[in-house]
């Protein structure tokens, strides 16, 4: 048990640490490609590589964040429920582009994979690619996919959509905070909503409704969708 200890003790003072500079460092010059999360990627993993340390003892050390993962996903519901007043009025519009919105990506993503030749394994994989881990990696499991590369693909397109996400609103001239949030929170879950919170809160409560609303529709309407998907393309 000391061994093991040993070998792991390190772990999360590591993540917790490198996270932290790449917040000072986000903060500091506000630029969008600085984004925490792939900063601590592209530091750790050259790390591990270097040292010849296995993920294994690196992942055993730091689980609690993972474990972290899932009541992170659930207080995003703090600014929705404050804003629970508007989402009433609105409550038949917002269903209805989080059921449009979640249809797409995963009809997009997986025609995509398909299309390029992947196999029906990986295709399950990429599928939930636009809702968050604990999700994506349950549904991925469900209809025969590998949850890890799930994972992977969720954390891709959650860093693409906080770097990239703003301009390209601007790029299209997407003024309102509504529709700027519900778009982050489908297409780029809770990375994605992180982002949206730091730059407005109501454009975060937004976000935080579509990621939850997003990842219930997903995992409904994913045994079904991707079945069709495979008979249309074989």
């Amino acid at each position: 048990m000391l061994a093991v200890l040993m070998n792991i003790w390190w772990s999360l003072p590591l993540s917790i640490f490198i996270f932290y500079l790449a917040r000072k460092l986000a903060a500091r010059f506000k630029l969008p490609i600085l984004n925490p999360l792939l900063i601590a990627i592209v530091v750790i993993i050259p790390i591990l590589l270097i040292t010849k340390i296995p993920y294994e003892d690196y992942f055993a050390g730091s689980r609690i964040l993972n474990d972290l993962l899932q009541p992170a996903v659930v207080a995003l519901a703090i600014p929705l429920y404050q804003q629970l007043h508007q989402i009433r009025a609105q409550w038949k519009s917002l269903i209805s582009i989080c059921f449009i919105g979640s249809i797409a990506a995963m009809v997009s993503g997986t025609a995509i994979a398909l299309w390029a030749g992947a196999t029906p394994e990986i295709a399950a994989s990429i599928l939930p690619k636009s809702v968050t881990t604990p999700i994506a990696m349950a549904v991925a499991d469900s209809i025969g996919g590998i949850p890890a590369i799930s994972a992977a693909c969720v954390i891709a397109v959650g860093i693409l959509g906080a770097i990239f996400g703003h301009s390209l609103f601007k790029i299209l001239r997407i003024p309102t905070h509504a529709s700027r949030g519900l778009a982050m929170g489908t297409v780029s879950h809770a990375v994605g909503t992180a982002r949206a919170a730091e730059i407005d809160y109501i454009e975060g409560a937004y976000s935080s409704l579509a990621l939850m609303t997003c990842g219930i529709i997903t995992s409904l309407t994913a045994p079904f969708i991707f079945p069709i998907i495979l008979h249309l393309y074989s």
